[in-house]
């Protein structure tokens, strides 16, 4: 399990790392820029995330085909997503081009909009190559091949840097483009990405796949199947990430300095949960081997093993962000406002850190059985029925006493988090329990 998801935690702290090079590089503009790109992050985000969702249908699909020996039919799933990737790609790049309208809605800072609506406008050109380098990476991850996206994504943050500073601050024709930047750099990187995605699976052990040995048009069945799959994927993924997205959203009515801390926080907070994240990878690819393989029993002691890992590193994550918050916080800003309401907001963060690493260990594990949509329902009634009511309440001010700013939201975040892990892994138990006993039942029928 860890030589498996070792790979895929540094993937995951890779990616997550673009995201708070931009923190730290428009935090240094000021936080009227960090929050113009922080109120864009949470909108593209999420809903990338539930675009790329659909393609997570073929991490399940082809570690079951590979566990029971079909690794050659990957290909022509591969094609068939790749079609859904761009039908749905094509969307989101009209809604990130159209949605400045949201923003004066919800009443955000306004001079923030304009970057987050300039910031928006340019990632947009990396939804594409960004849909297609995930598929592409599924499939190495499905045929338990996970280095390739760990040095792609490495190499990318590499570039990611220079990239930001050059879009920023200008230079070699390119006018200074503060936040803006931001999304420049980062489709610049997606496209490198698809790139050497594409070099890796044409001419490394993943060709088995056959992915570019011929060209199939949409098969409309084939697609049907792959979205009932992998849409509850997304969604359950849309639905905790965008209540994080709402929850940032409400709070840019506090005025750009509370936004800055709360994106602030909202970062570290993302990168101490890549490392769970990758786990949970790691667990869906494992309980999808041993599913494909008929070993019910292994499929789920990998869940289990994996979950376990995940409480020994909260518990190691707790601690760091006590002891080393503060100094982390003073990394992305030195404005006094910002580093005092981030700094108390990581108590809470520390507070629910073991059942957000569980709970995402869950949710990989019972995709690993393709089971996608009883999770699915269970992220909408803990995130959207317990984190938004309560964070409402708390964060709001609906009642007199209650207003406790962003410190309320966080609380808000926190009670979903905590029913999502508690339900997740009883029914993870549940789950894996059935299988495992319908397997010994066959093993005595057969003797």
């Amino acid at each position: 399990m860890v030589r498996l998801a070792g790979p895929l935690v540094f993937t995951q702290l890779a990616q997550m790392g673009m995201g708070v090079v931009d923190t730290v590089m428009a935090g240094r503009l000021g936080a009227v820029n960090l929050a113009g790109v922080a109120l864009g992050g949470v909108v593209f985000w999420p809903l990338l995330l539930l675009v790329a969702g659909i393609v997570m249908a073929l991490t399940p699909t082809v570690s079951q085909l590979h566990g029971s020996g079909r690794s050659h039919e990957a290909g022509e799933a591969v094609r068939q997503v790749l079609w859904i990737a761009l039908a749905s790609g094509l969307v989101l790049i009209l809604l990130l081009r159209n949605i400045e309208p949201l923003y004066h809605m919800i009443g955000v800072d306004p001079q923030a909009i304009p970057i987050t609506v300039s910031y928006l406008s340019a990632i947009s050109w990396g939804v594409l190559p960004v849909l297609g380098y995930f598929a592409l990476r599924y499939l190495c991850e499905g045929l338990s091949w996970t280095a390739p996206a760990m040095v792609i994504s490495g190499v990318g943050l590499l570039l990611k840097v220079p990239l930001n500073y050059w879009f920023i601050y200008g230079g070699w024709g390119i006018p200074a483009l503060g936040g803006e930047g931001c999304g420049w750099a980062s489709a610049t990187v997606m496209a490198f990405q698809l790139i050497a995605i594409c070099v890796v699976v044409r001419s490394s052990r993943v060709a088995v796949a056959r992915v570019f040995s011929q060209f199939s048009w949409p098969d409309t069945e084939a697609m049907w199947r792959y979205v009932k799959l992998g849409l509850p994927i997304g969604m359950s993924t849309f639905a905790e990430f965008g209540i994080f997205s709402l929850m940032t959203l409400l709070i840019g009515r506090l005025g750009a300095e509370t936004v800055a801390a709360h994106q602030i926080v909202n970062n570290i907070s993302g990168l101490v949960f890549m490392v769970p994240l990758g786990l949970g990878m790691a667990a869906s690819i494992r309980v999808g081997f041993n599913v494909g393989a008929n070993d019910f029993s292994a499929a789920r002691r990998s869940g289990w093993v994996a979950i376990g890992a995940s409480f020994g590193f909260a518990l190691v994550a707790v601690t760091a962000l006590l002891t080393l918050g503060p100094w982390a916080v003073s990394l992305y800003s030195t404005e006094p406002q910002v580093v005092a309401v981030a700094t108390s907001l990581l108590l809470i963060v520390a507070v629910y850190q073991i059942f957000d690493d569980v709970q995402v260990i869950a949710m990989g594990a019972l995709r690993g059985y393709k089971d996608t949509t009883g999770p699915f329902f269970i992220a909408v009634v803990c995130y959207w029925f317990v984190s938004l009511p309560v964070a409402l309440v708390f964060g709001y001010g609906f009642f007199e006493g209650f207003n406790l700013g962003v410190t309320g939201y966080w609380i808000g975040l926190a009670c979903g988090l905590v029913c999502a892990a508690v339900v997740l892994v009883t029914r993870f138990d549940r789950v894996s329990k059935k299988y495992a006993r319908a397997q010994r039942g066959q093993s005595e029928a057969a003797l």
